[in-house]
């Protein structure tokens, strides 16, 4: 059994769609925090203009009946508000002469923007008009992500672990403290405005997102943390490289848009280090019947499992590649040089990343629990469950 999910659907077309497979039979849905999530993925100081369209609410179209799931593949829908503005320009049609109407001629892409997929997609799909790519590879996408991660986040719920994500850095300006607790990060409130728990740090963010975006029309990167308490030790494996846990958390944090590096617990730092100030020594609590580690430098992952320790996987986020600053580009029809197309964009995104990093966080752990404790139902995919945890305490 495992855990599978799709997408589909352009940043101004008429909507969104994602459908999981996987789900047992019998899990329970609040529809309020499938929203909310989705609400969160849209907050964060730097955001832009289309964030004030877009009020994102989901539709569950099939696979719930009476807030249970059954089994079944399930479907969820976003309408986008925006697809009043861009009928004629998203339109399935084939246009009706005359075949190129102002709208259409006016929202034709035909330069590429540094960064972003335009010129490869246009070259390697064959296409003419640019926008026939950036709709797709629009970071729009990631809201059925984050939909389909609450699906992931509610399964998780039910055995204890929870996902939450914070900011460690913005363009130059990084936190004090690099070792964030939990509790500090749960603390975070939603509506935050860059999810950061060193509010001095926020606010000298705050102010180089006002800088780069109002006088320089410029765009910011960053780095997001996201981390996963509660695992059960053994989740993913040693036994083949596409089984790897440490390695499926990494593609799907760089699957995010403007992802351009990971990094799970102290990773890069441990790389100058010596073998004996990187890995967590092992201790045993005697009255919990647990083994643990004195560190958590390895970020909750050995030989491609969960350790039982937190989880802790950081993005790294390029700038967004659409910024107001135009960078050099080429007239694909002329040949001639140009400055590249502009489309609405925001001046950072470094916090919704993290929000995204959380669904696909839980999405990958979601997929581990299924295939290492399966069932049809929730009845029996717990009591898989509490047979492991037996067999862990015996250990």
């Amino acid at each position: 059994m495992t855990f599978y999910f799709t997408t589909t659907g352009e940043s101004h077309g008429r909507a969104l769609i994602a459908t999981i497979e996987g789900l047992p039979a019998g899990l329970a849905i609040d529809q309020d925090f499938i929203n909310h999530e989705l609400w969160r993925r849209q907050q964060g100081y730097g955001r832009g203009g289309r964030m004030k369209i877009e009020t994102d609410t989901a539709q569950i179209l099939a696979g719930v009946r009476h807030g249970e799931t059954l089994g079944s593949p399930v479907a969820i829908m976003v309408e986008n508000r925006d697809f009043k503005n861009w009928i004629d320009v998203m339109a399935t049609e084939k246009p009706q002469p005359p075949l190129e109407q102002p709208a259409q001629r006016d929202r034709k892409v035909i330069r590429p923007r540094p960064g972003h997929a335009d010129l490869v997609g246009g070259m390697k799909y064959d296409r003419r008009d640019l926008r026939d790519i950036l709709e797709r590879a629009s970071a729009r996408e990631t809201t059925m992500r984050v939909a389909v991660g609450a699906f992931a986040k509610l399964l998780l719920r039910e055995f204890g672990v929870e996902v939450a994500s914070h900011l460690i850095r913005l363009g130059e300006i990084s936190i004090e403290d690099q070792e964030v607790g939990w509790e500090r990060i749960k603390a975070i409130y939603d509506d935050d405005a860059l999810r950061c728990a060193d509010k001095a740090a926020e606010q000298k963010m705050i102010e180089r997102i006002d800088r780069a975006g109002v006088e320089e029309g410029d765009t910011l990167g960053g780095v997001f943390e996201v981390v996963a308490k509660g695992c059960a030790p053994g989740l993913g494996s040693h036994t083949s490289w596409s089984a790897k846990l440490d390695g499926q958390l990494a593609q799907a944090i760089m699957s995010i848009h403007a992802v351009k590096a990971v990094e799970i617990g102290e990773g890069v730092a441990n790389a100058s280090k010596p073998g004996s100030q990187v890995h967590d020594e092992i201790v045993y609590n005697q009255a919990l019947r647990t083994f643990g580690r004195t560190s958590n430098r390895a970020g909750g992952l050995e030989g491609g499992m969960t350790s039982g320790e937190e989880l802790r996987v950081r993005g790294y986020l390029k700038p967004i590649a659409t910024l107001r600053k135009r960078l050099r580009s080429v007239n694909i029809e002329t040949k001639e040089p140009m400055d590249s197309d502009f489309e609405r964009s925001d001046v950072t995104a470094v916090p919704a990343a993290g929000v995204i990093g959380e669904a696909m966080v839980a999405i990958t752990l979601a997929r581990a629990m299924r295939e290492k404790f399966g069932g049809d139902s929730m009845r029996e995919m717990r009591r898989n469950y509490e047979n492991y945890q037996q067999q862990i305490l015996e250990y």
